[in-house]
C-alpha cells in the first residue's frame, strides 16, 4: 500500500491482497491479527476509501488519522469505526509492529438480518464521531476473544449455521463496543462537520419516511436548499471530505433502502421502483445494476 494518494478498496479480496495477506476464506467477511502483518506492509500515509464496514483494534500505531474534516483522538486510543465509502486518510505514519485485531464484513453479508438496520444506529461509525474508543485491558481482553472467536468460525468449513453463527459474534461484537463507547462518551462533543452529519440525518429521514412515494428521489438541488448552502457548494465541499458528490451521497442512500426492502419484503421489484421514487422501472434496475454489479432480482434471488 505504498506510494498510492488514494485507494479505494471494493472488495475484502483486494484488501487482502494489498495486505499480503492469503485469500479470505469467505469473501464478505475476515478477521485478521493485526501482529501477523508486515509492519512495511501493514499501512502506509495515503487517504483510503473501504467499501465495506471496518473495525480496528490497534496497538502501537504512531501516526495521525482524519476522518472527514475531524482528526481522530487517537493518539492513546484502541478502536476505530468505519463504514462503507468513507474517507479516511493516514497522515505522520511511522512503520511500526501493530497488535491487535481487524473485522471487515460487507453490508451485504448481514443484510437478512436484523443487524443491517441496527447497525446504522451506532454513533460510532459516522462523521460525527471524532474520537477513538479507549478500551481498559478488560475490555480489549474481551474484544479480543470476540475476534478470536469470530475468526475461528469464519476459517471452519461452511454449513447451514456459519453466517447465523458469524453475524450473531458481530452483534455480539458491536454489542460490547456500544457499552464501552457510551460509558466513554457520556459527555462527548461531536466532530464539528456540521453540514455532512445535518446531511447524513435529512437522509436518513428521508429515506425511512414516505416521503419518497409522494415526492419522489430528492434532488440536488433541494437537499442543498434545505441546508441553506448552494447546490455547487455542498457537492464541492462533500467531494473534499468524503470524495463523493451530493448525487453519489442520494444514491447511496437509495441504494441501501432498496436492498432493504428487496429481503424484507414481498414487494416486487417494480413495486419498490415506484416506492423509492422512480417513474419507471427500467431507471430503478439500471442505477442499482450500476452501483452492485447485479440487477434487484439477482440480489433478492441471492438471498433465497
Amino acid at each position: 500500500m505504498k506510494n498510492n494518494l488514494h485507494h479505494n478498496f471494493n472488495s475484502i479480496s483486494e484488501l487482502h491482497s494489498s495486505l499480503k495477506l492469503k485469500k479470505p476464506s469467505n469473501p464478505l467477511v475476515s478477521v485478521v491479527n493485526l501482529g501477523d502483518l508486515d509492519s512495511e506492509n501493514s499501512i502506509s500515509p495515503e487517504t483510503i476509501t473501504y467499501n465495506f464496514y471496518a473495525i480496528f483494534l490497534k496497538k502501537n500505531f504512531d501516526g495521525k488519522i482524519k476522518y472527514g474534516q475531524q482528526y481522530y483522538d487517537f493518539d492513546n486510543g484502541t478502536m476505530t469505526f468505519y463504514s462503507p465509502k468513507q474517507r479516511i486518510t493516514i497522515e505522520d505514519y511511522e512503520p511500526s509492529k501493530l497488535e491487535g485485531w481487524m473485522l471487515v464484513f460487507h453490508s451485504d453479508f448481514i443484510q437478512n438480518y436484523p443487524l443491517a438496520k441496527r447497525i446504522k444506529e451506532y454513533g460510532f461509525f459516522s462523521y460525527a464521531a471524532n474520537e477513538a474508543l479507549h478500551c481498559s485491558n478488560k475490555e480489549e481482553e474481551v474484544i479480543s476473544n470476540v475476534m478470536q472467536n469470530l475468526k475461528d468460525e469464519i476459517e471452519k468449513s461452511i454449513d447451514n449455521f456459519t453466517q447465523d453463527v458469524i453475524v450473531s459474534h458481530i452483534d455480539l461484537l458491536l454489542n460490547y463496543c456500544n457499552r464501552f463507547y457510551n460509558r466513554q462518551f457520556i459527555t462527548r462533543k461531536p466532530a464539528n462537520n456540521d453540514t455532512l452529519i445535518r446531511l447524513e440525518n435529512l437522509l436518513n429521514d428521508y429515506f425511512n419516511s414516505d416521503d419518497l412515494i409522494s415526492k419522489g428521489l430528492p434532488t440536488v438541488q433541494q437537499v442543498a436548499e434545505q441546508l441553506n448552502v448552494s447546490s455547487n457548494y455542498l457537492s464541492d465541499m462533500l467531494r473534499s471530505i468524503t470524495g463523493q458528490t451530493t448525487q453519489q451521497h442520494i444514491h447511496n442512500k437509495l441504494i441501501e433502502k432498496a436492498k432493504e426492502l428487496l429481503t424484507t419484503t414481498n414487494l416486487s421489484v417494480s413495486e419498490i421502483a415506484y416506492y423509492l421514487g422512480f417513474e419507471y422501472p427500467q431507471s430503478f434496475n439500471k442505477l442499482f445494476k450500476k452501483k452492485t454489479d447485479i440487477s434487484p432480482l439477482e440480489f433478492r434471488q441471492s438471498f433465497n
